[in-house]
């Protein structure tokens, strides 16, 4: 089973200093140790909502909205996939991420092929190509 594991942010200015050497010393050995267990798919810090754009649309035209945005509790800070056995798991490893804070984390499985086998043709059983490769259902 595939997962996203989303970081949320903690500030409430879109501003945030990056983490003391201390605190990415310890998200890397983490990271590491989600490597070794064969956990990590891949994974990436964000920078903050200063930087960000939200894109909207009322159907007929697209509005560009620039950050920084205020509501944190909305904000992702970062994310990672995993490959776990099950939800299980993915709790037990996000329960020793080492930045977890009172802010937490967010665990969403991925939709797999199987799960939206009533949509695609037989043709498109399984993704060929590149998207089949990027493990994209």
């Amino acid at each position: 089973m595939r997962v996203m594991v989303f970081g949320k942010a903690t500030d409430c200015g879109g501003k945030s200093a990056p983490p003391t050497k201390e605190a990415f010393a310890a998200m890397d050995r983490f990271t590491e140790e989600l490597v070794e267990a064969g956990i990590m798919v891949a994974g990436a810090g964000l920078q903050n909502s200063a930087e960000a754009k939200r894109i909207t649309s009322d159907g007929s035209r697209a509005e560009v909205i620039d950050g920084p945005f205020a509501d944190t509790g909305e904000l992702v800070a970062g994310f990672m996939i995993w490959q776990v056995r099950d939800m299980d798991e993915a709790v037990a490893w996000a329960k020793r991420n080492p930045m977890l804070g009172a802010s937490g984390v967010e665990i969403r499985p991925f939709y797999e092929a199987a799960d939206l086998a009533e949509f695609l043709t037989s043709e498109e059983q399984p993704r060929d190509g590149e998207r089949g490769k990027l493990g994209v259902a």
